[in-house]
């Protein structure tokens, strides 16, 4: 299986097998739209806007109009993931991608997605180089902080427009700020100034998902996040995310995401 896949795709996208289970999607629009189904909302990306799926993201129902075209970059999700820096500050700009899968781009930040797409896929390509074993995580690397600069743009962009956005925006912003430590709808709903029952009407109204759900999916993927960075110890995590105790964790990492911390990891090698 290809690690890398570019391709300039007109009238349609021919997806790789299996890309939602292997690969991370990377769509960058240049005419028409397209539309999908991401954790149970509608989205449409028009020309300038950038897609981004996660592998195993939930996504169905993609359809395009007859004029679309985009430059698609497939990334094998294990490659990416083995390469990602250890920076802590990119959890944040990583949920807020989970949680928004269409992103507007400046010209600017255009121009810069597609010239990393090409220099990532032709380093790929390179497989003679002498050094390549060496070079290609480093080519992997900066890629992905490029990527997490535009990405981080557009997360501030919509910090600052939060306070006069809806209901349900608030609590997603507020998700991506607090989802570490805060697990339960009332403290959401508090700092929202309205009530649980509200706050449980408003994200069923608009995405069809529980407040109490959307809770637990951004605390799974902080777990899953935390748990592979191995410099940090599963002591430490739980004290990130303040848990009265270890084992407490690992009773709740169990109920979250199926197995516990350490067989987690196992798994990982």
């Amino acid at each position: 299986m290809e690690k890398i896949i570019l391709l300039n795709s007109s009238g349609h996208i021919k997806f790789p097998a299996d890309h939602l289970q292997f690969y991370h999607t990377h769509i960058m629009c240049s005419r028409g739209h397209m539309d999908f189904t991401f954790n149970d909302k509608r989205y449409t990306a028009k020309a300038g806007e950038f897609v981004f799926w996660f592998a195993h993201s939930n996504v169905s129902g993609v359809s395009f109009s007859k004029n679309f075209k985009a430059d698609v970059l497939f990334v094998e999700g294990s490659f990416l993931d083995v390469n990602v820096p250890d920076q802590g500050w990119s959890i944040d700009v990583t949920l807020h991608s989970r949680a928004n899968p269409v992103l507007h781009l400046q010209e600017k930040d255009k121009s810069k997605v597609l010239a990393n797409f090409t220099s990532l896929h032709a380093r790929y390509l390179e497989k003679d180089h002498l050094f390549y074993g060496e070079i290609m995580p480093m080519q992997m690397q900066l890629f992905l902080f490029d990527m997490w600069s535009v990405f981080a743009k557009e997360f501030e962009r919509r910090k600052r427009t939060v306070e006069s956005g809806s209901l349900y925006e608030q609590f997603m912003h507020l998700l991506q700020e607090y989802c570490m430590t805060e697990r339960e709808v009332q403290f959401y709903a508090d700092h929202m100034h309205i009530t649980a029952k509200h706050l449980n009407f408003v994200c069923k109204q608009n995405t069809d998902v529980t407040a109490s759900a959307w809770i637990q999916r951004y605390a799974r993927e902080r777990v899953i996040l935390l748990l592979k960075n191995k410099n940090l110890t599963i002591a430490e995590i739980a004290d990130k995310m303040e848990f009265s105790s270890p084992s407490f964790f690992t009773r709740y990492v169990k109920k979250l995401i199926g197995s516990t911390p350490s067989e987690f990891r196992n798994r990982l090698g």
